[in-house]
């Protein structure tokens, strides 16, 4: 079958993307699902500080890619051995799909399986090779297993989760991604407890679910740090108690909490602000990374912070989520009121403006901008 798809065959820096187009909308080819696979009609993507990693080049991928890796849509189509979704199912999609079988996945740590990884990284599916071709007949890379800017995607089963029918789209299409990573690294990664004392520095749409996980979780203080005063006021309406920019962060923190917080959520991909959120814990205190620096960079502190202070420094991949889980309960705080995503949502564009929409998220001007990739979101 035919599908319209957000094709990257390049990456590039040059700004602004509305000049430079980087990427283009393509007509590709996408094959039927085979055993263990699903087609769905995607609904809604949101554009998350990932493609624009890709695109940029500090995620280095498998060129041509089809892009797109947060997203929610409809069941169309299963191949054969397909159980656990059925045509007509809402699923939100997963960027990592599981085995099921390896030593992390049976830890309970699917974001961390091998299979899925080496899938991922070569721009395959987890159940076999890519299934797109363009035009000219060359195959055209998996984005996470998703590839999510298109009117269609077929994905492992393992990377869909079924979700309730009356969840708005533009809402659902927030938590495979931004909600699972931020709120998780609180929630899963850390194990909050009510009351400690919580700092979350980069308010994108990580950073800001991981402000709404704090919240939800019971932290007091929440303090929200960013340079950009539109976040970080936007962090207040999310339920942060206090905001500052990361040039009077610290002070600030350690005067508000006697000394350090207790948790700092690390939300930029920057090791200046994994050192900054070292500096900004108590004796004792924990920070989680989140950020997705690039290959390269190196982080440099004081390696007496560790033993000497008793800090730790926790890697958190997609908020070591068990998405099945965790989607399933977030969505229920969702409807509690505890975790308003929809005020995250800056925008809902159509997929011809891709290249618009990266450069809104370059600037730092927007949180999540929702793509309408096949007219449904009016439905």
């Amino acid at each position: 079958m035919k599908t319209r798809a957000v094709v990257l065959r390049g990456t590039s820096t040059a700004r602004p993307y509305t000049g430079s187009r980087p990427v283009e909308v393509e007509e590709l080819d996408l094959g039927a699902p085979r055993e263990g696979e699903v087609l769905v009609r995607i609904a809604a993507a949101s554009l998350c500080h990932s493609d624009l990693s890709v695109v940029n080049g500090d995620r280095v991928r498998p060129l041509p890619m089809a892009l797109g890796h947060e997203a929610v849509g409809v069941i169309e189509e299963t191949g054969p051995g397909v159980g656990r979704v059925a045509p007509g199912d809402h699923v939100a999609l997963v960027f990592v799909p599981s085995c099921g079988f390896c030593r992390h996945c049976a830890e309970g740590r699917p974001a961390l399986c091998g299979q899925a990884a080496a899938a991922n990284g070569s721009g395959a599916l987890l159940h076999g090779p890519s299934l797109l071709t363009d035009a000219a007949g060359e195959t055209v890379h998996h984005q996470l297993g998703v590839s999510a800017f298109s009117e269609y995607a077929v994905v492992a089963q393992e990377s869909v989760v079924p979700i309730p029918r009356d969840v708005p789209f533009s809402v659902a299409s927030l938590f495979g991604c931004a909600v699972l990573t931020g709120a998780g690294a609180v929630i899963n990664t850390a194990a909050l407890r009510p009351g400690q004392a919580t700092v979350v520095y980069g308010l994108g749409g990580v950073g800001l679910s991981a402000v709404l996980g704090a919240r939800a979780a019971g932290a007091y203080p929440v303090i929200a740090v960013d340079p950009v005063p539109e976040k970080r006021a936007l962090a207040l309406r999310l339920g942060a108690t206090h905001a500052y920019d990361p040039a009077d962060a610290i002070e600030e923190i350690r005067e508000l909490t006697s000394g350090g917080a207790e948790l700092a959520v690390e939300a930029v991909g920057s090791p200046q602000v994994m050192a900054a959120c070292l500096a900004a814990v108590a004796r004792g205190g924990r920070v989680v990374s989140v950020g997705l620096p690039a290959p390269d960079r190196v982080l440099e502190v004081p390696a007496l912070a560790f033993a000497g202070e008793g800090k730790s420094l926790l890697g958190s991949y997609m908020g070591d989520a068990v998405p099945r889980r965790d989607i399933p309960r977030f969505l229920d705080l969702w409807r509690a009121g505890l975790m308003p995503v929809e005020k995250m949502h800056t925008g809902t564009l159509p997929l011809t403006d891709i290249n618009e929409a990266l450069e809104e998220l370059a600037s730092g001007r927007a949180i999540r901008q929702v793509l309408d990739t096949s007219g449904m979101l009016e439905s």
